[in-house]
């Protein structure tokens, strides 16, 4: 189950990551992917709004989401050139607008999450739960307590990895690396899955 992540232990990972995430990014901590995470995202409000409007499934469905990714957005598609029919006869209420001759997506990802922050006490750990979501998007590791002396090495392996590092500091949380821009190579059914479980928890 979602649930708002402490609104001063977010903001100050996002204060600390001001020039990484968007200025409107929101907070959640969860658990997913086997860890309990910060997620920073973005709503995407004209999807959300046309969801509620025609009273949109859930998209729950890999399948389903291979099928969609295969669709261009708002172009109608001939239902005979199609390959996937019996994926497209599953498609939920809401993702595709449909007659007997054309099909046309209207569903688009609901939200961008923009980091994931995994808190750990040691350091290799968070890194490897950090990576869990490299399909998805950019991630980092917040060390509760930073060991000063073996600070460089960590720095170097997490950004071999490209996962950023926030340390706890007196004054606060400071970040130690910015994490590596998330570039996917193609968009992939997986990727779109994991934003909509997110979605699906936060409502």
């Amino acid at each position: 189950m979602a649930s708002v992540a402490n609104p001063a232990a977010w903001r100050s990972v996002r204060e600390a990551a001001l020039l990484q995430v968007p200025s409107n990014s929101e907070g959640v901590a969860l658990s997913v992917l086997g860890t309990r995470a910060l997620l920073l995202y973005r709503i995407d409000e004209a999807e959300h709004r046309r969801r509620e409007a025609v009273g949109a499934e859930k998209l729950d469905s890999i399948p389903v989401l291979e099928c969609l990714l295969g669709l261009p957005v708002d172009l109608p598609v001939s239902v005979g050139s199609l390959p996937h029919r019996v994926e497209l006869r599953r498609i939920p209420r809401g993702a595709v607008e449909r007659d007997a001759e054309l099909v046309t997506r209207r569903a688009v990802r609901p939200l961008t999450v923009d980091l994931a922050v995994v808190s750990a006490t040691d350091w290799r750990t968070g890194l490897e739960r950090a990576g869990r979501f490299a399909p998805f998007c950019r991630r980092a590791v917040l060390l509760r307590s930073a060991p000063y002396a073996g600070l460089d090495e960590i720095l170097t392996e997490a950004a071999f990895y490209g996962i950023g590092v926030f340390v706890h500091e007196q004054d606060g949380i400071r970040m130690a690396l910015q994490p590596e821009a998330y570039r996917p190579l193609r968009h992939t059914a997986a990727a779109w899955h994991f934003v909509e479980e997110l979605y699906g928890r936060l409502g």
